[in-house]
């Protein structure tokens, strides 16, 4: 059955409700005056394909999603605005989640038409219930992360790549500008299953802790079906979990232990051992040489780059698992302050990320991959490889030129 004009207003209005938009924000964002949507939601007023394209973007479905048999009333944008009605009236957040969940549905479109199957793909899920205090949820985010390593085989090396991890395991990645106090989001979506989103404008190693932050989400926090990151909720038991997860998931304690006592530090000053042959004891005491032990700035620094953490990080992991004692903590921390530890990493060539380890160009290679090989198919067209490309960053005259290099113009 032909979908008439009365239902697509229908659906219209029930995708901008659900978003909690009124008339006036939805015309906003599409170019169209609050009458003009009024008339169209009543089905008294045709949509162009165009208007229903921005239309689309302003409530994060995709165009298709209005003319399927079955139109789904919620969606991944729905979920947060149910979670947080005050999101219509943040502007710059609102603009990041529509670009966000454009971004994964053309990335969606372009596998679909050059027959690339992610159905294969699973994410793991582990079922907990909400923890009833910080200090459970602490516990719960680091098992779940000794688990998840156990299942990836990872033993307690480092991360390396956490993008092509997260793919890997059917969660889609991306940088998009976000509102500074926003650190990432995790939408799950039923067209573009997992996606998660990091604030391309924080530092990279900052990036890095926020994907192995909203991969926790999406192991256990997934029938929220959203959730965003702010750090004015640090608080907020589900992202204390979500912390705990990521400093375990990105530097076990086991691989912090390792790290340490290959440089012979972390012992106790004074270590007392009992042998005993089944007859009598024989106790062996050893005294280390004062300070030895002691864990220094340098050490802080490898400690953050074999594991691609901030020094920070790295300091707050030392000191949680009682391999520094507070007073040490607050000197490390206080040269880190003054700048000794940029200082020190710079001199021992080990910066906190390596450059390219971030979730932003990797997500922008392959979207970019897959739009030119749908071009190259004959799947799209030039216009719309152009809109593609606009959407991460890349101008029509740099495209062209790219586009003549290779033949494909």
């Amino acid at each position: 059955m032909s979908l008439t004009q009365a239902e697509l207003g229908r659906r219209i209005r029930s995708a901008r409700e659900a978003c909690g938009l009124t008339q006036e924000q939805l015309g906003a964002f599409a170019g169209l005056s609050r009458v003009a949507v009024g008339l169209i939601e009543s089905g008294s007023r045709s949509v162009s394909s165009l208007e229903l394209d921005k239309i689309a973007h302003a409530v994060g479905r995709s165009l298709t999603s209005f003319f399927t048999p079955e139109f789904a009333e919620r969606d991944a944008l729905t979920a947060l605005f149910r979670s947080d009605a005050a999101l219509a009236e943040q502007t710059d957040l609102l603009q990041a989640l529509q670009a966000s969940l454009a971004l994964g549905h053309e990335l969606t479109n372009l596998e679909r038409l050059l027959g690339i199957d992610r159905v294969q793909l699973l994410t793991a899920t582990y079922e907990l219930p909400p923890p009833k205090s910080r200090w459970e949820a602490i516990q719960h985010g680091q098992k779940v992360a000794i688990e998840e390593r156990q299942r990836l085989a990872l033993g307690a090396a480092p991360l390396g790549d956490l993008s092509d991890l997260l793919e890997a395991q059917g969660v889609r990645t991306a940088a998009v500008g976000l509102p500074d106090n926003i650190s990432g989001l995790t939408l799950v979506d039923h067209t573009i299953g997992i996606f998660v989103v990091v604030n391309a404008r924080h530092a990279a190693v900052r990036r890095r802790f926020s994907l192995s932050h909203e991969y926790g989400h999406a192991l256990f926090d997934r029938m929220r079906a959203g959730a965003i990151s702010r750090t004015d909720d640090r608080a907020d038991l589900l992202e204390v979990r979500a912390n705990a997860f990521a400093a375990e998931f990105l530097m076990p304690a086991e691989g912090v232990a390792q790290f340490v006592t290959a440089f012979g530090k972390g012992g106790a000053s004074r270590e007392q051992v009992t042998v005993f042959d089944e007859t009598a004891a024989v106790q062996v005491e050893q005294r280390a040489v004062p300070g030895s032990q002691d864990i220094q700035l340098y050490d802080v620094a490898l400690l953050a780059h074999h594991y691609g953490a901030s020094r920070a990080a790295a300091l707050y992991r030392l000191k949680n698992l009682r391999l520094i004692d507070e007073r040490e903590f607050q000197r490390l921390q206080a040269d880190e302050e003054r700048g000794a530890g940029y200082t020190m990493a710079a001199f021992l060539s080990a910066p906190e990320v390596m450059d390219g380890d971030t979730a932003r160009g990797d997500f922008r290679r392959r979207f970019l991959t897959l739009a030119l090989e749908a071009y190259r198919r004959e799947e799209i067209t030039r216009s719309k490889l152009a809109e593609l490309a606009s959407m991460v960053q890349i101008g029509r005259g740099r495209l062209s030129a790219v586009l003549a290099a290779v033949g494909l113009d």
